[in-house]
């Protein structure tokens, strides 16, 4: 089997680059996508909302918290559309495998030490 994922997150996010450090370091091949640089289309949006629901939308986020409470009713699709950095990531797809975030739970999963 092909240890090849699919990672979404923003270049500068030194959660994005330390999982991406972990996962290769583990065998894995990183596709990485700065979803900032590289935006995701309305259809990948809505995949990643349909994946992980309103989880897909960090809540923590500095972008989050400067955002007006009608932005942040916002459906997620459009809202990840407007500001990026919004999501929360990492978002990880690999085949049958997901995780969002760089938590232990995802670690195991993907078969890093956590």
């Amino acid at each position: 089997m092909s240890k090849t994922l699919t990672m979404y997150g923003l270049a500068h996010c030194s959660t994005c680059q330390k999982a991406q450090a972990d996962l290769q370091d583990n065998g894995w091949t990183v596709q990485f996508r700065d979803v900032q640089k590289e935006p995701l289309s309305a259809e990948e949006r809505a995949a990643l909302v349909a994946q992980f629901g309103d989880k897909i939308i960090n809540r923590a986020s500095l972008t989050w918290r400067g955002m007006s409470e009608d932005q942040r009713a916002a459906d997620p699709v459009a809202m990840m559309g407007e500001k990026p950095s919004v999501m929360k990531r990492p978002a990880i797809r690999a085949n049958d495998l997901s995780g969002l975030g760089w938590t232990a739970n995802v670690k195991r999963s993907f078969g890093v030490p956590a």
